[in-house]
């Protein structure tokens, strides 16, 4: 155990979420941690949760979705030329982009990715394995996914400045790929099911000086790079369909692990569910879908050191999918038992004046807190440099059937 630990937390959390941020703390060579204001209860490690290691890092704390991220774009687009034609290009997105969970790309993208020579960390665990979460990534490449995964447009009121932005990570592969190494870790066969184990185990560990620990870091490397591409892709595709040019970017992961320097030493931040925002560095923050997102830059603050220049990458949820939608039947493709109705989310959507497309009750504004809230308990990190309001939100449908399986 590291001795001077340090950490921090931001916002207020109940004792299960606290009680497992301190797990963390105290399980391997830890550093330092923090939990940010948007921070609730995880596999392994807060979500919103940071625990800063000595020459270790966390499959589990990384989580499933590797490279869970978000990027935004500035447009040369004006809100008002578009105003008029906004229920045609939302129906132009979410038929054009590829949404669901499993759900295979509708065009086939090819990448230089796909020559990585990182690839050869699954071609040394087994050709069957290499072969399987190649054509799975090629496959669902510039894919949305399900769950609180986005696209939105969105405008800065003060300009009329229209924004793009979005939010998934790796897809399958990411999935599969930290179900193996988890599985690996505790001493299993890879294995692209995950180990089925309960949300409150300690962090899983892997030395980084050890193969073990070595091959799992190119392969979350490599998850990374194959998450970029899938988010610029996207921007892209959304850019064509508004008929517009980026003028300026804006994209960070926040699952994943960095190496970085603080005070002095070099350490692994692990980050799940949180933005890295060093001083000057750039991050969006998305709200729900009937609240502000922000661009936002890192101070060069005391406070901010203390946070492993780390923030928020989220409003924070404050009630469970099946609390708020309810529990699904497959066979007859329905929901019973959830707190929020559709007609109660769509009065909000109608009354915020925003086109949506897809999303269930499980992803409505009654289930996470207001931006804004949890923005000011950073507020001694950083500077709200945009403020943006959401004029177009698309998502999965609420209760679509997929074919695929991650």
């Amino acid at each position: 155990m590291i001795k001077h630990m340090k950490s921090i937390i931001f916002g207020k959390h109940d004792d299960k979420t606290i009680n497992q941020f301190n797990t963390c703390l105290q399980t391997g060579n830890v550093i330092g941690g923090v939990l940010c204001a948007d921070g609730h209860y995880g596999y392994s490690q807060p979500v919103g949760g940071v625990i800063v290691y000595e020459g270790q890092i966390s499959p589990s704390g990384v989580g499933y979705d590797i490279a869970c991220g978000n990027k935004a774009v500035k447009t040369n687009v004006k809100y008002h030329d578009i105003k008029n034609s906004m229920k045609h290009m939302m129906d132009e997105i979410a038929s054009k982009v590829s949404f669901g969970i499993g759900r295979n790309n509708k065009e086939k993208v090819d990448h230089a990715l796909f020559d990585d020579e990182a690839w050869d960390v699954y071609r040394n665990i087994g050709k069957h394995e290499h072969d399987k979460l190649k054509t799975l990534a090629r496959n669902q490449l510039g894919t949305v996914g399900s769950g609180n995964h986005f696209v939105d447009i969105l405008v800065e009121e003060k300009s009329d400045d229209v924004w793009i932005a979005n939010h998934f990570g790796s897809r399958g592969f990411g999935h599969k790929t930290a179900s193996g190494f988890l599985n690996l870790a505790k001493g299993r066969q890879f294995s692209d099911k995950a180990p089925g184990e309960n949300m409150e185990q300690p962090p899983t560990l892997l030395d980084l000086d050890s193969e073990l620990g070595e091959m799992y870091e190119k392969a979350m490397n490599l998850a990374g790079r194959y998450a970029y591409v899938g988010r610029d892709y996207v921007i892209n595709q959304v850019l064509s369909i508004l008929k517009a040019e980026a003028t300026f970017e804006v994209h960070n992961h926040h699952n994943f692990a960095w190496k970085e320097i603080h005070d002095g030493k070099e350490c692994i931040v692990v980050r799940k569910g949180a933005t890295p925002l060093a001083s000057g560095q750039l991050g969006f923050v998305g709200g729900s879908m009937c609240d502000i997102s922000v661009i936002i830059r890192g101070k060069n603050s005391e406070k901010n050191k203390q946070a492993f220049s780390s923030t928020v990458h989220g409003a924070g949820r404050i009630m469970s999918r099946s609390k708020a939608a309810g529990k699904m039947n497959w066979k007859t493709r329905k929901r019973t038992g959830g707190l929020i109705s559709e007609k109660q989310m769509m009065e909000v959507v109608k009354n915020f004046g925003l086109e949506l497309r897809g999303a269930g009750t499980d992803e409505s504004p009654f289930v996470y807190r207001k931006l804004q809230e949890v923005i000011d308990a950073h507020k001694e990190t950083l500077d709200v440099l945009h403020v943006l309001k959401p004029v177009g939100v698309c998502m999965a449908g609420a209760n679509e059937f997929d074919p695929y399986k991650d």
